[in-house]
């Protein structure tokens, strides 16, 4: 198998390598393989690779590139580096399965009734749909530790807010479209709300900040009221 992109230009210091033009498992897969085979053979005026859903750009610094064309120096560059046959395309990194406790408790939950309404569920068949899939963190990105995630049903698929809140909690879980997601910090956003985890999933001081990273799976599983506090003071309490 080979990996199968077109790279187009972004202005005079960066491409955008593209797998396709849809959101799926498996170009997703396709650009963090492609990603860490570029990190592991970076070449001189490569300077940052950022992965997407189903692209990956690449920054580099056209004045440490030596050719008079470096726009196609680079695109000889990243060739050279992804054009080998893909032998074993499972050896992408190994997924870890990341279980988040989530309330979907009203106060948590101020949109869950607009999103059981626009597709005509009750709110416990939204909780149901919501929780029982298995989700893909496709990249992180928005705010630091922000996953967007893959995967969910379409069945509660419901447009973004037409005017955003100023002010989201952290551990908050969002609808936009057909996409689900986790606010991991307090910040300004449009996603309907559904929920919310007393999961830390970002700490800044932590050597490693974020809880998920591309290619986790997340499972949402569903807890009371109490157990929100009780998980919270038990967090606290540890401190």
């Amino acid at each position: 198998m080979k990996l199968l992109y077109e790279i187009i230009p972004l202005g005079d210091s960066a491409i955008s390598i593209q797998f396709g033009n849809e959101i799926s498992k498996e170009a997703n897969e396709q650009v963090h393989l492609a990603a860490r085979k570029l990190k592991a053979a970076p070449f001189p005026g490569m300077i940052d690779i950022v992965p997407a859903f189903h692209t990956l750009t690449l920054h580099y610094n056209p004045t440490a590139i030596n050719s008079a064309d470096p726009f196609q120096k680079v695109c000889n560059e990243v060739a050279n580096r992804l054009h080998a046959e893909v032998t074993n395309y499972s050896t992408h990194v190994p997924e870890r399965l990341i279980k988040i406790p989530v309330c979907y408790e009203e106060e948590f939950a101020p949109d869950l009734a607009e999103v059981a309404k626009t597709n005509q569920l009750t709110k416990d068949e939204v909780i149901a749909i919501h929780s029982s899939k298995t989700y893909n963190v496709y990249f992180i990105g928005f705010a630091p530790g922000f996953p967007f995630l893959g995967g969910m049903d379409k069945r509660i698929s419901t447009p973004r807010k037409n005017t955003p809140r100023t002010g989201i909690p952290a551990g908050s879980v969002g609808i936009a479209g057909s996409q689900t997601g986790i606010y991991p910090i307090d910040t300004p956003g449009g996603w309907q709300l559904i929920g919310r985890s007393p999961l830390p999933l970002f700490l800044p001081q932590a050597e490693v900040p974020s809880l998920l990273r591309a290619g986790d799976l997340v499972k949402f599983v569903p807890i009371s009221r109490q157990s929100f506090e009780n998980w919270e003071e038990s967090a606290w309490a540890s401190k």
